[in-house]
């Protein structure tokens, strides 16, 4: 019976498998290599050499056989036995034993067994589907002008690194200036309006700028012909007093709105936070949500800056 099946089956999972009266075979572990000449790539390969000299029963091979034939021990080892002893008789002949995947074996002048590994075989494991490949170099390529070129460079980044940090150096503390400028300074606070972008006031404050402008300086033309003095032939010339101005005759407006809904929305919420709010209709039919009457500008000024967080767009328009 022909066991060469099972030694190769051992030969994968062990590094010596003994076929006794015989000899062992050795595996020996081999790294991955690159022939230079050729420019092949090797993967790991477990050679297998043979070793006349170790050919005691370790009970390896007998008992693998003896599980997969399922045969008692002493059966299996009369397999082993019987073909040693034909393995030997063809050797002495001068024939040539070969083991399939393994290697072959031939009695050299001397009389003593020679043998001859598969080059192709590759019993380790971790190489399991490699195969050896082929990539030849570049050509015209050579690795020390590449070297000399990445040399050459260097110095060209040093300087434009140094320009980037002067310009770093230079522009970052006039961006803090235009940053620091305006927060320091009252040159984007209004005195009567404020912009917003609440898309529910942001159509009535456009709407309502021209009417404002034009009520205060309406308001200032009659202030200047009552203060005129009255020229007449007879009568001499009298200073006219101005007329103080009426009480609340400023109002905060937060809000203004097309719909009635919305306005009484806002005047809910005024009312949340202690305001006793009033609905003012305007003269182009919106509604403004009046927050507090004030007697004078400086103090509805004063009042939009307190409140202006909470209701953005809150603006100061005067009682006609």
């Amino acid at each position: 019976m022909d066991i060469t099946a099972f030694i190769r089956e051992l030969l994968f999972g062990h590094d010596c498998v003994i076929v006794p009266g015989f000899g062992g075979f050795i595996g020996n572990y081999s790294p991955a290599r690159i022939d230079k000449s050729t420019g092949t790539f090797y993967p790991p390969v477990k050679q297998i050499s043979f070793n006349r000299n170790l050919n005691h029963n370790d009970g390896l091979l007998i008992g693998r056989i003896s599980m997969s034939l399922k045969i008692n021990y002493g059966d299996a080892r009369n397999l082993v036995e019987e073909f040693v002893t034909g393995l030997r008789k063809k050797l002495e002949k001068g024939e040539k034993v070969v083991f399939d995947n393994i290697g072959s074996f031939i009695n050299n002048q001397e009389g003593n067994v020679q043998f001859e590994p598969d080059g192709n075989a590759n019993y380790h494991l971790d190489s399991y589907g490699l195969e050896p490949f082929q990539y030849l170099p570049l050509e015209g390529y050579d690795v020390r002008k590449r070297i000399i070129r990445h040399i050459e460079k260097d110095p060209v980044k040093q300087a434009s690194r140094r320009k980037a940090l002067w310009r770093a150096a230079v522009i970052i503390p006039l961006l803090s200036l235009l940053v620091v400028v305006p927060l320091k300074t009252d040159i984007f606070k209004a005195k009567v309006e404020t912009s917003t972008m609440n898309p529910l006031v942001t159509a009535e404050i456009e709407n309502n700028k021209k009417a404002v402008d034009e009520g205060n300086n309406t308001e200032s033309l009659r202030a200047e012909e009552k203060t005129k003095p009255i020229s007449d032939e007879t009568t001499p010339v009298e200073a006219v007093v101005p007329v103080a101005s009426e009480k609340n005759a400023y109002y905060v407006i937060t809000g203004s709105f097309r719909s009635k809904e919305n306005a009484f929305s806002q005047v809910n919420m005024l009312k949340e936070e202690g305001f006793t709010p009033e609905i003012v209709t305007a003269d182009n039919g919106f509604y403004r949500v009046c927050a507090m009457r004030c007697s004078d500008l400086n103090t509805a000024d004063i009042k939009k800056d307190s409140i202006v967080k909470k209701f953005p767009g809150t603006w100061v328009s005067r009682k006609k």
